[in-house]
């Protein structure tokens, strides 16, 4: 392997791992560290299932392993990032909130995903297809390489009949395996959650699918292979005989009465139980990285029997990292089967790749975060473009600048990002008080730096359509920004001497200052000049209730403006109500 140079971002999560991983696959093909043999190619690999809305809590069991491929890419190393469709599982239960979607999809539980009809009014073939399709575009815009695998086609073409085959053989030794754990079933389990496959969490909370998740043990034996009915399709399936020579399998289903006889040599239309699928696909394709949520910790687990069980297959035990879960601001845990979670799709309505990466990229796989859809949308963004800053004029940290690197850019390439990328609070107040004009929204933008304006709206793209989705979407009706249409004639007579000459003030600097740093300092400055001092001092050279008078005149300019105690930034609403509009609505 020729000798390539480090990654100079050695001080965050994603280079540590990077470290492990080439350090793991080089100690797998040892001879390829010789200048005469093929660098291996480095395989990590992601599991999902589209069993409903694929949500941002899966996306981190993809971001997880992209970020560390591509780091490894950006070293010179070839990399394949695996996301194996878990396409023909079985169909759980009828996710809520699924447009397209009543309670006549409850008859196809039992069926793979594949054999499950897509939501009505969807142009794709089937369930899983509908979800994977929303999901695979959200990683073309998140700048996600992968290859993935359809395990409906890997199992009904035939790919796994040998491993399927060597499982049944060493059922024995799988089955003793799994029987260390079958006794050590803890209540605490009720509280955790599978990302990968929810069989686990649906056994622990009493609903029977221990067997499906273990394989069925009877009086024929274990066996850790489950058909899907040659009648109703569906898995509620007991082998019962085989024959090792012959491959002869009998099965009988308790949904339909329907049993048959087969060859295992050639059948096609079943799988093997979760706990040896996953390991056997490790040896099966070669996984050195591939990470598992936080209930992989605990005995019996997927993760931790997988590591047994993949040395039945000839392979090892990938490095795995736990990744806690994440949140979204004011929602509980997610949860596909339950519905009505968001999506990746849905938060690149309201925000850029850059963003949602960077999300990602700056937490370590075991830190919970929670990405917002809510006002800390703003927040957010203020601090990434602080964060750009700092990167732009070399003051950022180490670590901030490599979580940086990785989500503007991959080893392909940068992202598409927003020429003038604008704080997106202002977008939004613009986006809100223009109500979807956007010549109004474009007037407003370019008075934002009278000398450096805006020659179209498409240099605030895309930011400013997310900014603008977010509000239209997420921002209660009762919070718009509604401008007053007449004076507020009453509120205008009751005021006091002291509150008409603040209000002088604002309209005789208006001209001068119609920009949002000179309206920033014209509003602030106002009552620093009614006390005696100057607009420019700072708060250091004020007394505390120079504060109190400043909320007490922004209460009031929002009221006159949109009937209301508070709004968007006064500046920008200044900006976006027109000086014209201003003057009438102040008085004057």
């Amino acid at each position: 392997m020729p000798i390539v140079a480090q990654s100079t971002e050695t001080t965050d999560w994603v280079s540590r791992f990077a470290d492990e991983v080439i350090e793991e696959s080089e100690r797998r093909a040892p001879g390829a560290k010789t200048s005469d043999a093929a660098a291996p190619v480095v395989v990590v690999a992601s599991g999902l299932s589209p069993s409903g809305p694929i949500h941002l809590g899966n996306l981190r069991e993809v971001m997880t392993p992209h970020l560390v491929a591509d780091e490894i890419r950006r070293r010179g190393h070839q990399v394949r990032h695996l996301i194996s469709w878990d396409d023909y599982d079985r169909y759980r239960k009828v996710p809520a909130g699924v447009p397209g979607v009543d309670e006549s999809w409850a008859e196809h539980i039992g069926k793979p995903l594949t054999s499950v009809p897509a939501p009505k009014g969807s142009p794709h073939p089937n369930w899983a297809e509908h979800f994977k399709a929303a999901m695979v575009e959200s990683l073309a815009e998140l700048g996600v390489e992968f290859d993935g695998i359809s395990q409906t086609e890997q199992y009904t073409s035939g790919a796994y009949r040998e491993q399927i085959l060597h499982a049944m053989r060493h059922r024995g030794d799988i089955d003793a395996i799994l029987a260390q754990y079958r006794t050590k079933k803890a209540p605490a389990k009720k509280q955790q959650q599978k990302p990968v496959d929810d069989a686990e969490l649906e056994a622990a909370e009493g609903s029977g699918a221990a067997a499906e998740d273990d394989g069925s043990s009877g009086s024929a034996g274990y066996f850790p292979y489950k058909p899907y009915c040659g009648n109703c399709e569906k898995d509620l399936t007991t082998v019962t005989s085989y024959d090792d020579d012959s491959t002869e399998l009998t099965y009988s289903c308790t949904a339909c009465g329907f049993s048959e006889t087969v060859r295992l040599s050639e059948f096609n239309r079943g799988k093997l139980v979760w706990k040896v699928d996953w390991p056997m696909r490790w040896a099966y394709e070669g996984v050195i990285f591939e990470p598992s949520g936080v209930d992989h910790s605990s005995p019996g687990s997927s993760f931790q029997v997988g590591g047994q069980i993949v040395g039945i297959f000839g392979g090892k035990q990938p490095i795995g990292p736990m990744y806690a879960f994440v949140g979204i601001s004011g929602m509980a845990k997610m949860s596909s089967s339950k519905g009505g979670v968001p999506t990746p799709a849905d938060a690149l309505k309201i925000m850029e790749p850059q963003l949602l990466r960077w999300l990602y990229a700056r937490r370590r796989p075991n830190q919970s975060f929670k990405i917002a859809f809510d006002q800390e949308i703003q927040r957010l963004y203020d601090e990434w473009d602080r964060l750009d800053a700092k990167v732009a004029d070399g003051s950022a940290l180490p670590a901030d600048v490599a979580a940086h690197s990785r989500a503007v850019r991959t080893a392909s390439g940068e992202l598409p990002r927003t020429p003038r990328p604008l704080p997106y609070r202002t977008l939004a107040s613009v986006a809100d008080i223009t109500a979807g004009h956007e010549d109004q929204a474009l007037r407003i933008l370019s008075d934002l730096d009278p000398a450096n304006p805006l020659g179209t709206l498409d240099e605030a793209r895309p930011r400013y359509d997310k900014a603008e989705a977010w509000i239209n979407t997420h921002v209660p009706a009762d919070q718009r920004t509604i401008v007053r249409d007449e004076p507020d004639g009453e509120l205008l007579k009751s005021l006091d001497e002291q509150a008409r000459q603040s209000l002088r003030l604002l309209l005789d600097g208006l001209a001068a200052n119609w920009s949002l740093d000179g309206l920033t300092h014209l509003v602030y400055g106002v009552p620093k000049v009614q006390a005696g001092f100057s607009a420019d001092a700072t708060p250091k050279e004020l007394p505390p209730e120079i504060k109190t008078a400043q909320r007490s005149f922004f209460a009031l300019l929002y009221q006159l403006l949109v009937s209301r105690d508070t709004g968007p930034r006064l500046p920008t609403l200044l900006l976006a109500v027109g000086q014209e509009r201003v003057r009438a609505l102040l008085g004057d």
